[in-house]
């Protein structure tokens, strides 16, 4: 028998003690997962809410809550477009409602129809909405195609009946599954007049990004710039929280799972003591003892792994079309996810498994050998 074989062949002499222990590691693996899968599906959501807009970053308000609770005053735009290497800076209020069943939450923007190409926006079919209008609105076109509306078919939100008079494409997806309004009309049905949700900024070519984004918020000590994922925490408190929760969560995960299987593997060490006396008398030396342990320690830790895997794509499913969520949580199932699994797997694994093999390594061969 080889060296792994006789691992693997150790590993399923106990059975249930290896499916109880290997159930415990899939426990923290399903925790793991599902943080992971949550956190990065509302960065993903937050992301693309930064990218509708065709810009080199977005300005938010610092710190607060929620990303959409962000306020500006529109008097900070002037200030922003004097920042030097600034080309043009477009403001927009974002909201969102539930439209119905399926879209529960319908993004709203409301803009000047005279920035609607700055922000990327171009109008496909139809005409843009008059800057006064308040009956009228323009929507992407994957909420034409979902909803079945086209250029004057009638659109209910919040009680209020629009006509849609175009229908755009951003490229973005989150912002052409929504809609957009005359944003004064907009400020008034948010009583939020004069306020922006968020600037979207476009720099000069050859400009240097960073130097234009210290020198608004040095300027502006109220606002944060984003640009990338990581910039979120500066403005979306309640993200930075997720993401520290799923930091803490794993390595909560790996402290338990590591005494999970450090608690097997010791029962493991004194039940088989005699047999690690053998070992030693035959010339094993120490390392390769050690190396049996980690190596059942860390099979354990592999199939647990596997079935943690299995049993969050269930779990995060089940919480995607729990009826606070349906519509609301976009899974994002991306690799690293998976591979901070692994990594947490075998960190409780090795981790777990460290003392018992010291223990099985270091007992002289003559006390192992008198064990009953």
């Amino acid at each position: 028998m080889t060296f792994v074989g006789l691992v693997v062949h150790n590993v399923g002499v106990k059975r249930l003690r290896l499916a109880l222990t290997s159930l415990a590691i899939a426990i923290g693996v399903v925790t793991v997962v599902a943080l992971g899968v949550v956190t990065a599906s509302l960065e993903s959501s937050a992301l693309a809410i930064m990218q509708t807009g065709r810009a080199d970053f977005t300005v938010a308000q610092k710190g607060v809550s929620d990303i959409l609770n962000s306020n500006i005053n529109e008097a900070t735009v002037p200030r922003v477009s004097a920042v030097p290497g600034v080309a043009q800076t477009v403001g927009v209020l974002v909201s969102t409602t539930h439209l119905n069943a399926g879209n529960p939450l319908f993004v709203e923007i409301g803009i000047a129809p005279d920035k609607l190409a700055a922000f990327g926006v171009n109008v496909v079919r139809g005409r843009a909405f008059g800057a006064a209008a308040t009956n009228e609105v323009m929507v992407g076109w994957r909420t034409a195609e979902n909803l079945g509306l086209r250029v004057g078919s009638p659109l209910r939100i919040e009680g209020s009946t629009y006509r849609v008079v175009g229908i755009y494409s951003t490229g973005q997806a989150l912002g052409d599954a929504g809609a957009m309004f005359p944003i004064r009309h907009m400020q008034d049905l948010e009583r939020q007049p004069g306020e922006y949700t968020l600037l979207f900024v476009q720099v000069g070519a050859g400009v240097d990004v960073a130097h234009v984004r210290a020198k608004i918020e040095g300027d502006n000590p109220q606002l944060v710039t984003i640009r990338t994922t990581s910039d979120f925490g500066r403005a979306d408190r309640s993200l930075s929280l997720i993401s520290a929760a799923n930091r803490g969560s794993r390595t909560l995960a790996i402290v338990i799972g590591a005494i999970v299987v450090m608690s097997a593997m010791t029962m493991t060490f004194v039940e088989r003591l005699r047999e690690f006396g053998v070992l030693a008398a035959i010339g094993w030396s120490r390392r390769r003892v050690m190396s049996m342990i980690l190596g059942e320690a860390l099979v354990i830790g592999l199939l647990g792994a596997a079935i943690g895997s299995l049993l969050s794509l269930v779990a995060v499913r089940i919480v995607q079309h729990l009826p606070g969520l349906e519509g609301v949580l976009h899974p994002v199932f991306t690799a690293d996810i998976f591979a901070r699994a692994l990594v947490t797997a075998a960190a409780m694994s090795l981790l777990g498994g460290l003392y018992p093999a010291l223990r099985a390594a270091f007992t002289a061969p003559v006390v192992a050998l008198r064990h009953e």
